[in-house]
């Protein structure tokens, strides 16, 4: 069937004024459309909240595990700390403009890299470009960037559980997995709220990364709240309702 254009409808009826598409729908012969006043910013917070979900539970992970590897003695635990902390202290900018070229459809070290590893098999996506991969993408870099800063602080945390727990579990018999379940989880359960909180925070103010490598494209997949106040309140100079 036909359906009439969502533009002529919220020209011609009143009550329509100002409103656009922010999805649609076909259930047999008929078409289901929710307008929205700014479908862009409904699209930025949901965006937020999927950065969010996606970040936090990556980033502090990464980090924890880093933490757990600087802690356990090996060789180098100065220069591994540098090197993990290194990106924290770099410029944002320059490090979203790096992992644009990283990300490169056709060029990119990360698609060579896969295109390798299958013997040219795989081609790597598009990983910017590509509404399912764009914000991932995004996660990740954000989660490699940031992950040094909760290390340090798991670190602190880890090196605050005392020995001598570690060593009644040894002689009652635990084994590597239940000492972190039952010794390393509980001394850090306070360190691991406040990295979590912190990591949160920073996630829904998300909003270089996105300025530069995407600028909330493709077809709004990565554009978030930060981003699209930005955008109206200084591009658009509509300042007030930015």
């Amino acid at each position: 069937p036909l359906f009439e254009r969502v533009r002529n409808v919220t020209r011609t009826v009143e009550k329509y004024d100002g409103f656009r598409p922010l999805a649609e729908w076909r259930i047999g012969e008929r078409q289901f459309v929710l307008l929205a006043k700014d479908p862009i910013f409904i699209k930025a917070l949901l965006n937020t909240f999927l950065f969010a979900v996606l970040v936090v539970p990556l980033q502090c992970g990464t980090a924890l595990v880093l933490a757990l590897l600087i802690n356990s003695g090996i060789r180098g635990q100065t220069i591994f700390r540098t090197i993990y902390f290194s990106p924290v202290v770099m410029s944002l900018v320059v490090l979203s403009v790096l992992w644009v070229f990283l990300f490169n459809k056709d060029v990119g070290l990360i698609n060579q890299f896969i295109q390798w590893l299958s013997l040219g098999l795989i081609k790597g996506p598009d990983w910017l470009g590509d509404p399912a991969t764009s914000m991932p993408a995004i996660a990740v870099m954000s989660a490699w960037q940031g992950a040094g800063f909760q290390m340090l602080i798991f670190l602190a945390g880890l090196q605050g559980i005392p020995k001598e727990l570690y060593d009644a579990a040894k002689i009652d018999g635990a084994n590597s997995w239940q000492r972190f379940v039952n010794v390393t989880l509980p001394g850090l359960s306070h360190t691991i709220t406040f990295v979590i909180v912190v990591t949160t925070i920073a996630a829904f103010g998300l909003f270089t990364q996105i300025d530069i490598m995407t600028q909330g494209g493709p077809e709004n997949s990565t554009t978030t709240v930060m981003f699209h106040a930005i955008q109206k309140g200084v591009r658009e100079q509509d300042i007030g309702y930015g």
